[in-house]
Formats: C-alpha cells, sequence, structure tokens
C-alpha cells in the first residue's frame, strides 16, 4: 500500500457520515477507486514488463502457479466482476446499514495480504484461455472498463451482494460488497497476485532470460 493510497483512505473515512444505508460516493472516494485501478494496472504490467517466454511460463513448483497463469487469473476475476457480478449488483437490494468506510478498509488493506489464504474456485483458476499477450491487453481493457463503470455509475453504493472472500477475511462480521467495493475488490485482487508474481521471480530457479 503507498502513502498516496493510505492517505486517501484517511480522507475517506474523515469525510463521511457513519452508518448511512446507501450514501453517494463522495469525490475523494472517486479519486481513491481512480488511483488504486491506475496503480494495480501498472504494478501488473510492470512486473511482467520484457518477459521472456520461459518467464512467463515457470513454475516454481508443480503445484504453484506461472506467471501466466497468475495474470489469466487475474483477467478471468476482473471479467467475472465486469460481467456477472455487475449484472447481480444491478438488481440486488440496499446494502445492510453499516460503515462502509470500513468495508473499504477491508478490501484495500487486507484483501491484498499473502498471508491471507483463500482457495480460488474452480470456474475461475487458469485453464490456458489465452497466451500472455492476450490475457495482457484484456487485463489493460478491463482497468478502462472498470475506471468507465466507476464513472458512469451513481448508484453503487446502492445495491449489495455476498462475497465470500469478504467474509472468510472478517470471519462472517460482514458478509456483502456493494459496486463500489467490488471495483475496489477487482484492483485489491490485482495487487494480491502482482505480489504473487514477484514471489515467482525472486525464486532462485526462475529463469534469467
Amino acid at each position: 500500500m503507498t502513502p498516496n493510497i493510505a492517505a486517501m483512505t484517511a480522507v475517506g473515512y474523515l469525510g463521511l457520515t457513519a452508518l448511512a444505508a446507501a450514501p453517494k460516493l463522495t469525490s475523494p472516494e472517486l479519486d481513491l477507486a481512480r488511483l488504486y485501478l491506475e496503480q494495480t494496472r501498472d504494478g501488473v504490467i510492470g512486473a511482467t514488463k520484457g518477459l521472456s517466454p520461459a518467464q512467463w511460463n515457470f513454475k516454481p513448483a508443480p503445484d504453484r502457479w506461472s506467471i501466466a497463469e497468475i495474470v489469466e487469473h487475474i483477467v478471468v476475476v476482473q471479467e467475472a466482476v465486469l460481467g456477472p457480478v455487475r449484472d447481480q449488483l444491478a438488481k440486488a437490494p440496499p446494502p445492510p446499514v453499516r460503515d462502509n468506510k470500513v468495508v473499504d478498509g477491508i478490501v484495500i488493506h487486507q484483501f491484498p495480504d499473502r498471508t491471507i489464504k483463500v482457495k480460488a474456485p474452480e470456474a475461475i483458476q487458469p485453464a490456458h484461455r489465452w497466451s500472455p499477450d492476450v490475457a495482457t491487453e484484456r487485463l489493460v481493457t478491463n482497468y478502462a472498463r472498470f475506471a468507465e463503470y466507476l464513472d458512469t455509475t451513481p448508484d453503487l453504493r446502492d445495491h449489495a451482494i455476498d462475497a465470500i472472500p469478504l467474509k472468510i477475511i472478517t470471519n462472517g462480521d460482514y458478509e456483502k460488497m456493494d459496486g463500489y467495493q467490488w471495483i475496489l475488490a477487482a484492483a485489491a485482487h490485482a495487487e494480491r497476485h502482482t505480489k504473487q508474481i514477484l514471489e515467482v521471480k525472486a525464486d532462485p530457479d526462475f529463469p534469467s532470460k
């Protein structure tokens, strides 16, 4: 988490009236999400820039993902949020009465934590759907779609659906994420797996070229 993100998160906390059922997004919230999308997009691109085929496909162990598989997984999750999750949110009821800033903070600060283990369901695991080039192109396109979703959907706080990772991380204290939080979660998920990419690159057997 960079100082800029941490500072902007603090501004969001100070600028809200707590426990509003479905408040409209504030300018600090919009700025925070825009910045987080930009930073996490650049993190993935920076971590994968210039990789050779051998580096893309290197697996630290038979049961570990390659960088190509990690990027594919990021893209699959993005497209799930932009597709079926977004469709469900449009029809979903309002979130429970709560301080949404608490949930925002959990998503931004705890979702990327690699010490918290959440097994990916089979449907979003890598399956060699795309080449690394195609996956990267889709990733960049999806980030643009998230930015458009954020800027053109005024009722992001008005609908919420169940989010299993949130429930796991909070031991059931919170179970639903609103549309804004799903956008943050997609970015946090990319940050989490960028850390995984860096772990693969740090492996002593990672190809030099």
